[in-house]
C-alpha cells in the first residue's frame, strides 16, 4: 500500500529543492484538477511506494491566493498519511506558525528543520529534540540542497505515515478563545473530533471559506458565539490568535533555540544587497546581467574570444550537425525505397526541415532557462521584483506585478497564471495584458534565425538583447497608458520576502531547466509536427492537386491578407502566413519559414551564426535588417499562441476582457512595428 506525504512549508524554505533531491528524476508536473496550478509529484528514489507531493508555499493556513487554497485543502480535505513541515532554521520563529497550524489538523507531521548549515555558521544551536517533545512530532535537522540528513527525515516520515502518530495538542489559546471553539465544536456534525476542532478554531478565526460552507442554521448560532468571543477579544478574534499562537512560538523558541551571536552581525546577503538592490546602481546592474545571459547563450565570439562560440551556439550546432545527418539517412531510405515525390516532399520538405528548423534551436533555449533557474534559485530575482517595486508604483502597479513579467520570460501560460496572487483586481488586469509582451523561450528561435540571416555582420548578443528590453519597455509604457486611462483604483501594498542569497546545486538548476524546456520540446513533437504537415499540405496542393508553392492553398491566403503588414514593411506572402502560423505556437514562424524559405536544417543556421556566413538567401530577398527588426517585435507583441489566449480567457473571467486585451496586444504591437520601419528606414 503507497504512502503520501506532503511537503509544506513557507515560500523559501528549500521545499522545492528537498522534492527534487528525494525524487530526483522521478517526477512529474501537472495541474491541480480544475485549477491551472502546477502540481509537482514525485515518487521517493529508495521506495517506489511512496509518493511524495510538493504543496504551493503558503505561510498559514489561512489562504488568500489559489496556491495557498490548493496547500490547505490538500492537507485538510485529502488527508496524506503524513505531512512533511520544512522549517528554515534561520527564520525558525516565523516558519513555526505554519507548524502551529498543521499541527491544529491533527494529521501525522514530521517537522524539517532546513539550512542547519547557515544556522551553525551563525553560531546558533536548535535543540531539535526538546523541541520535538514539545509538538509531539519527530523533528529532523538537514541541510537539503547537500542531501544531509534527508535518509533520516524520509525513514521518520515513513515510520509516522505507518504508526498514524499524531501530534500533541497544544494549549495555546486562552479561556476566551477555548470555550468559543468547544460550543462551535458541539455544533458541527462532521464524525472525526479533530475535523470538528479545527472547523470550529477556523470560524472563531472569522475564515471566509469555512463559514460561507456552513449549513444555514449552524452559520447563526455560529454567529452569535464569535460575537461574543469578539467581545473578550478586543474585537477581533482572528487577531487575537494569530497574537496567541506567535506567544506561543516565542516562548517555545526561548527554550530550544541558543543565540550564538549577540547582537546583528551583517551577512553575506546584507553586503550583496546593498550594491544589488542599491536604489543608483540596481537597475543597470540588472541590465549587465541580462546582457551576460544573452552572451552566453548567443555569441559567436563568447568572452571576446574570436571563433569561440558560446556554450548554447556550441550545442546548438552539434544538434544542428545531428538532425542533418538523420534527415540524410531518411533522405537516403526514401530514394531507395523508392518512395513517391508527395511523400519524399512530406517527410523531407514538411516534418524534417519543420521541425528541425525549432530542434536546431532547443539547447539555445535550454542554456536561457538553465541561466534564468540559476539566478532564480540564488535569490537574485526576488530582489529584481523588490527594485522593480520603485518603478513600478510609478506606473500605478506594485512591484508583485513584476514576478507574472519575470515567468513570462519562459512561458506566457504560467505567468500569466501568476497573476492571480495579485491583491487587487486593477493589478491583475493590467498586469495580464502585458504579460504577452515578454520574450517566451518560443520566440527565441525567432531571433536566433533573423540574427544568422541579417545580422551576420551586426553583434547578434545585442540585437536579441534589444528585443527582450524591447518588450520591457512597451510592457512599462503599456502599464503606465492603462493605468492612467484604462483603469482607476489604488496601488495594493507589496510584501515580499527577500531570502538569502545561496549557491544553487547543480541538480536543482538541472531540474529547473529541463521543467522548463520540456514542454518546448513537447511541443516541437506533437503541435509543430501537427503544424507543418498542414503547412506542407497548404502549401503544395491547390484546388487541382499538388502545386508549386507560389499556386498553392497558402499562397492564395498569404497574398490576401499581406496588404495589412504593407505599412511595417514585410508584405511578402510568406511572412504573413508566418504571423498567423505563430499565433499556434511560436516556434511555428521558424518551421514555416523552413518551408517557405528553403531547408533550414540543409543551409544549417545555426552553423551560419557561429561562422557569421549568410544563410537563407531567400530571407534577405524578402526582409531588410530594418524590416527584420520590424517584424521580430510584431511577433513580440501581437497576440500571444491560442494557449496564452485560453489563459487570458481563464484568468479574465470574460470574454469581453479577453478581446480587451487581444485588441490591445494587436494594436501595440502594429503601432510599435510601424515606428521600427518608418524611423528605421529613415535613419538607415
Amino acid at each position: 500500500m503507497s504512502i503520501k506525504i506532503a511537503l509544506a512549508g513557507n515560500p523559501n524554505c528549500g521545499k522545492t529543492t528537498l522534492f527534487n533531491e528525494i525524487t530526483g528524476s522521478k517526477q512529474h508536473v501537472g495541474n491541480w484538477p480544475g485549477v491551472t496550478v502546477d502540481k509537482k509529484e514525485g515518487i521517493y528514489k529508495k521506495n517506489k511506494e511512496v509518493i511524495v507531493l510538493d504543496l504551493p508555499g503558503t505561510y498559514s493556513l489561512s489562504p488568500y491566493s489559489a496556491e495557498e487554497i490548493i496547500a490547505r485543502d490538500y492537507i485538510v480535505n485529502e488527508k496524506p498519511e503524513v505531512v512533511i513541515n520544512i522549517v528554515d532554521g534561520t527564520s525558525i520563529e516565523r516558519n513555526l506558525y505554519l507548524s502551529l497550524q498543521i499541527i491544529e489538523t491533527q494529521i501525522p507531521m514530521v517537522i524539517a528543520i532546513n539550512m542547519m548549515d547557515e544556522v551553525e555558521a551563525k553560531g546558533d544551536v536548535i535543540d531539535c529534540k526538546k523541541l520535538s517533545d514539545i509538538l509531539g512530532v519527530p523533528v529532523i535537522p538537514i541541510i537539503a540542497r547537500n542531501s544531509k540528513g534527508l535518509k533520516e527525515l524520509m525513514d521518520a516520515a515513513i515510520e509516522t505515515a505507518k504508526l498514524k502518530k499524531k501530534p500533541n495538542n497544544l494549549q495555546i489559546f486562552d479561556h476566551n478563545i477555548e470555550n468559543a471553539i468547544n460550543k462551535i465544536e458541539k455544533i458541527l456534525n462532521d464524525p472525526k473530533k479533530e475535523d470538528r476542532q479545527w472547523k470550529a478554531i477556523k470560524l472563531v478565526e472569522g475564515d471566509e471559506i469555512i463559514t460561507k460552507n456552513l449549513p444555514e442554521d449552524q452559520k447563526a448560532s455560529v454567529e452569535v458565539i464569535v460575537k461574543e468571543a469578539e467581545k473578550g477579544a478586543e474585537g477581533d478574534t482572528e487577531a487575537k490568535i494569530a497574537d496567541l499562537r506567535y506567544q506561543y512560538i516565542t516562548k517555545t523558541v526561548k527554550t530550544i533555540l541558543k543565540k550564538g551571536k549577540q547582537g546583528y552581525a551583517e551577512t553575506t546577503s546584507d553586503k550583496l544587497d546593498k550594491i544589488l538592490t542599491n536604489r543608483i546602481l540596481a537597475l543597470p546592474i540588472f541590465g549587465v546581467i541580462m546582457y551576460l545571459l544573452f552572451s552566453f547563450t548567443f555569441s559567436e565570439n563568447f568572452l571576446l574570444i574570436k571563433g569561440f562560440p558560446s556554450p548554447g551556439i556550441w550545442l546548438a550546432g552539434l544538434v544542428e550537425q545531428g538532425w542533418g545527418a538523420l534527415t540524410g539517412l531518411i533522405e537516403s531510405f526514401l530514394e531507395s525505397a523508392g518512395a513517391s515525390d508527395w511523400a519524399f516532399s512530406l517527410v523531407i520538405d514538411g516534418i524534417m526541415s519543420g521541425v528541425g528548423a525549432v530542434v536546431g534551436f532547443l539547447p539555445l533555449v535550454l542554456v536561457l532557462f538553465l541561466l534564468l533557474s540559476f539566478l532564480e534559485d540564488s535569490g537574485y530575482m526576488a530582489r529584481v521584483a523588490f527594485v522593480m517595486d520603485r518603478l513600478f508604483r510609478h506606473l500605478g502597479l506594485s512591484g508583485k506585478s513584476f514576478i507574472p513579467l519575470l515567468m513570462g520570460f519562459g512561458c506566457s501560460v504560467p505567468a500569466l497564471m501568476a497573476s492571480r496572487t495579485l491583491d487587487s483586481e486593477k493589478d491583475r488586469r493590467i498586469t495580464m495584458m502585458i504579460t504577452p509582451f515578454m520574450s517566451c523561450g518560443a520566440k527565441l528561435p525567432i531571433y536566433a534565425m533573423f540574427a544568422a540571416t541579417l545580422f551576420a555582420d551586426s553583434n547578434k548578443t545585442l540585437i536579441v538583447f534589444s528585443i527582450y528590453m524591447l518588450g520591457l519597455v512597451v510592457a512599462v509604457l503599456s502599464a503606465l497608458l492603462l493605468s492612467k486611462f484604462a483603469f482607476k483604483g489604488d496601488t495594493s501594498s507589496f510584501i515580499m520576502e527577500l531570502p538569502q542569497y545561496r549557491f544553487p546545486t547543480l541538480k536543482s538548476v538541472l531540474i529547473h531547466g529541463w521543467e522548463k524546456v520540456k514542454g518546448f520540446a513537447i511541443k516541437a513533437g506533437t503541435i509543430i509536427f501537427a503544424a507543418t504537415v498542414l503547412i506542407w499540405f497548404l502549401s503544395s496542393f491547390n484546388i487541382h492537386g499538388m502545386s508549386d508553392m507560389e499556386n498553392s492553398f497558402l499562397a492564395s491566403f498569404g497574398n490576401a491578407i499581406k496588404i495589412i503588414f504593407l505599412p511595417l514593411g514585410f508584405a511578402d506572402w510568406r511572412a504573413s502566413v508566418g504571423v498567423v502560423t505563430g499565433w499556434i505556437a511560436k516556434e511555428n514562424i521558424v518551421a514555416t519559414f523552413g518551408q517557405l524559405f528553403g531547408h533550414i536544417s540543409d543551409q544549417n543556421v545555426l552553423d551560419s551564426i557561429m561562422a557569421g556566413d549568410q544563410a537563407l538567401p531567400q530571407i534577405k530577398d524578402v526582409f531588410t535588417p530594418v524590416s527584420a527588426f520590424s517584424y521580430m517585435a510584431f511577433n513580440l507583441l501581437c497576440m500571444p499562441c491560442f494557449a496564452a489566449v485560453g489563459a487570458i480567457r481563464r484568468e479574465m473571467g470574460s470574454l469581453k476582457w479577453t478581446l480587451r486585451a487581444v485588441g490591445f496586444q494587436m494594436a501595440v504591437a502594429y503601432i510599435v512595428a510601424l515606428i521600427i520601419n518608418v524611423v528605421g528606414n529613415l535613419l538607415f
